[in-house]
């Protein structure tokens, strides 16, 4: 015969219960995403929300530099977009070498670290002209999702090719 006994719940039990539930809650909202605080570097390539038919798209964080005003900025290339260009080649790009992005562009875009690589070397070349105009005080950072800085682009590219 099994006897079962009652237990009142105590103090230290409801305590023990409430962080319990606490902590679950916390590590659900780990696996989805929400409130995470990630630790970005240089050389990792993430996927990142992307747009409709980009879903294997990823981002590479080439350089992070400091700056007094803007905190730290990310300087990303994008891999795996898909932008109707007629001046490249079969009519469509496929990479865009340098964004200058925040930490919110990061937490608002990244969804899984896919591993560390070098450098992309033809960032170099946006990141030059970037800094120019920067230190001049005529240019800043994104700070809205990648997916939304490659529609941008998308749609430079389609004004441009109208005229």
């Amino acid at each position: 015969m099994i006897r079962l006994r009652c237990v009142r719940p105590t103090q230290a039990w409801i305590a023990l219960l409430f962080a319990l539930l606490i902590s679950m809650t916390n590590v659900e909202g780990a696996m989805a995403g929400e409130s995470v605080e990630r630790r970005y570097a240089e050389g990792q390539v993430w996927t990142f929300r992307a747009r409709a038919g980009e879903e294997g798209a990823t981002l590479l964080i080439n350089r992070i530099e400091q700056d007094p005003r803007l905190g730290e900025i990310y300087h990303i290339s994008v891999f795996g977009v898909r932008l109707d260009n007629p001046r490249a080649p079969g009519g469509v790009t496929t990479d865009l070498a340098h964004f200058p992005v925040s930490r919110a562009t990061l937490d608002k875009s990244c969804l899984e670290l896919q591993g560390v690589r070098e450098p992309n070397p033809e960032y170099l070349r946006g990141y030059g002209e970037w800094r120019e105009v920067f230190d001049a005080g005529r240019a800043g950072v994104f700070d809205i999702p990648v997916a939304d800085i490659v529609g941008i682009v998308q749609s430079a590219i389609a004004k441009r090719t109208a005229q």
